[in-house]
């Protein structure tokens, strides 16, 4: 546990002769949190970019267009000279837009052949059941051509009643139909064929047999399809070639980017620039230091003092071990603490592990997740991805570790219960106590034997992390507001939760002495709280217990794992011992089922086991005492990656 870094508030002030200079000490030191300028009637207005901004915004909107589409994806770095890469850019970004464009240009031409030709097979088809060339189609001067398709059947013998003088071509599968008859027929037949639903289908104003003319058309295809993937591969060996140019190039005209749209955020006059923001107060000196090097002591920084009103602006940087920090994404996906505030990430990355672990707790799934999160360590190098596969290890530590307690691997009881043999040798199951309802008590804890006696541990691990709550919600009003404020609105619901424990407690050994002293310290409490929180404490009383009893999803969702991973291993190895006749195809399903079974309800053991305790981490523990709701620090400067000075 520990609070976010103390920040000291600064104001840089100088001649606008060494804005620049200051801007590029400010930037490489990366650790000024710049407060943006709101004009206001003091006379101070921000001022115009750089003249480079508009030069550098376009050379880095066409670099990351063409980072785009070449597909350029973040690497292992490749360390390049910032001055090299600057010599090189204007000629290499010339000439890798004129190289994309020429290809782009050819590409699109040569997808329009293809649509084109597309289109013209599109055409030919209907007419390949005849493959009659279409230079027969036109051209007559006493002749009427039909050529379509016909929803009826035809009957050839149907035309002799019509005309003696045709001559047909006809697909009865296809029903497409080619009829040449003279002109002074054509009306009848054409009624004729309408009976029969004729639609007539354009010819193609070429000629040519269909069949021949399609295989033209589908080796020219072939033929543009090779030029189109061969224009891929060079622009593929252009990504390969440039990458680490254009990673550097982005990088570069970003930093430029940021420090050209500087003068956008800050005060100026006529003659003066005034820089008012935050830095960490353990490297103040650090960017004291920084900034006199750079103006030769011509710009002044001095230290303001941070108002009351003002520490709710202050933006926060946690101050976390190495092994605490990837839970700093648990606290952002919530929020990040304010500045006056406890930052509960050493906190949570004790309880989160705890609760996923009391709700998992088998040994099997904790070794399959635990190999994920190792295997995403390796193949996704990202910050974000690097932490939630921490998470997810710190997680299923906690797993392995219940999962021994529970005695369970993938829903098989490693030590022998009533009888039944587990799966280590030798270890069997020893009754404790009689618990609730006279339920055993056993070590291994067998959960689905002992249900009622499980709600209620889980109800008091759930006491203990609302008690842990209600201390730290102690803390830190006693740090934002004094001891009497922290005493009547947290301290008296640590003392209506353990006075009602007391009560309890006598009442079931019933000893009344126990329980007098309890329940006058509840009345007391609830006094205490009436008068910190006035009626609104009382009518949340109710909310305590629910808070209490949700913690009983520990038990629940644990035994729903189970009863699936039994589930699984019930089929599967009924399966293996009901059928003899093919014992080879039943084995290889019976494996099937198993392996899909317990892969399925791995996924589930990430899901579930981990959304319910992040939820009692977010609402019945966040509750009793974080409000959450700071600023993040973000200092004016850029983490290189690709290039060096």
């Amino acid at each position: 546990m520990s609070s976010p870094k103390e920040m000291t508030r600064a104001v840089i002030v100088g001649h606008k002769s060494i804005l620049k200079e200051t801007i590029d000490a400010l930037h490489d030191s990366n650790l000024f949190h710049i407060e943006d300028f709101v004009e206001d009637e003091s006379g101070f207005k921000i001022d115009k970019p750089f003249e480079n901004a508009a030069d550098v915004s376009k050379k880095l909107v066409k670099i990351r267009s063409i980072s785009s589409f070449l597909g350029v994806d973040k690497k292992e770095p490749v360390i390049q000279k910032s001055d090299a890469v600057l010599q090189d850019l204007d000629s290499k970004l010339d000439e890798l837009d004129r190289s994309i464009s020429a290809k782009t240009a050819a590409i699109a031409k040569l997808e329009t052949d293809l649509k084109d030709l597309e289109s013209q097979k599109k055409d030919l088809l209907p007419f390949m059941s005849i493959n009659l060339d279409f230079d027969y189609y036109r051209g007559y001067k006493n002749l009427k051509v039909f050529a379509g398709s016909i929803k009826s059947n035809l009957d050839e013998s149907q035309f002799s009643s019509l005309t003696q003088t045709y001559e047909l071509f006809y697909d009865p599968q296809a029903k497409t139909i080619a009829l040449f008859v003279t002109n002074t027929e054509a009306d009848k037949i054409y009624e004729f064929l309408q009976g029969l639903g004729f639609r007539e289908l354009r010819v193609p104003n070429r000629g040519g047999v269909p069949s021949e003319l399609l295989k033209v058309i589908e080796e020219k295809e072939i033929e543009i399809n090779g030029k189109i993937e061969s224009l891929k591969a060079e622009i593929d060996s252009m990504n390969t070639k440039y990458a680490d140019f254009i990673l550097a190039s982005d990088e570069i005209l970003s930093i430029e980017s940021q420090k050209a749209e500087m003068p956008l955020r800050i005060a100026t006059s006529a003659n003066t620039f005034i820089i008012d923001g935050w830095a960490p107060s353990e490297s103040y000196d650090s960017l004291v230091n920084t900034l006199n090097d750079a103006t030769g002591g011509r710009a002044y920084i001095s230290k303001l003092e941070i108002k009351e009103e003002e520490k709710e602006k202050v933006p926060v940087e946690y101050n976390n071990s190495k092994t605490v920090v990837p839970m700093q994404e648990i606290m952002d996906l919530y929020s990040r603490p304010k500045y006056t505030e406890l930052d509960p990430s050493a906190i949570i990355f004790i309880t989160l592990p705890l609760m996923y672990g009391l709700i998992l707790g088998d040994m099997g799934y904790a070794l399959i997740l635990g190999s994920l999160a190792l295997l995403i360590k390796k193949a996704i190098k990202a910050e974000a991805a690097q932490r939630l596969a921490n998470i997810l290890l710190y997680c299923q530590i906690s797993t392995a570790i219940f999962g021994l307690i529970y005695g369970e691997f993938l829903g098989f009881p490693l030590a022998g219960f009533h009888g039944e043999p587990g799966l280590i040798p030798g270890w069997e199951t020893r009754t404790l106590f009689s618990g609730l309802g006279g339920e055993e008590v056993t070590f291994p804890i067998h959960r689905s034997h002992m249900i009622m006696t499980m709600i209620a541990a889980t109800v008091i691990v759930g006491l203990f992390h609302l008690a842990l709550g209600f201390i730290l919600g102690f803390i830190n009003i006693n740090k934002q507001h004094g001891f009497k404020h922290a005493l009547l609105e947290k301290g008296s619901w640590l003392i209506i939760e353990v006075s009602a424990i007391v009560a309890i407690i006598g009442y079931l050994i019933q000893n009344s002495i126990i329980t007098n002293i309890g329940l006058i310290a509840l009345v007391i409490g609830v006094l205490m709280l009436t008068k910190g929180e006035g009626i609104q404490g009382p009518i949340e009383l109710p909310a305590l217990m629910g808070n209490a009893l949700s913690y009983a999803r520990i038990i629940a969702v644990g035994l729903s794992s189970i009863y699936i991973a039994g589930t699984v291993n019930d089929i599967a190895f009924n399966m293996m011992w009901e059928d003899h006749s093919q014992i080879g195809l039943v084995a290889i399903a019976a494996i099937l089922v198993f392996l899909l079974g317990h892969g399925l309800n791995s996924l589930l053991s990430i899901i579930a086991p981990g959304l319910h305790a992040l939820r009692l981490q977010y609402v019945e523990f966040f509750g009793k005492f974080y409000e959450g709701g700071g600023k993040k620090y973000n200092p004016f400067g850029y983490i290189r990656k690709y290039t060096e000075e």
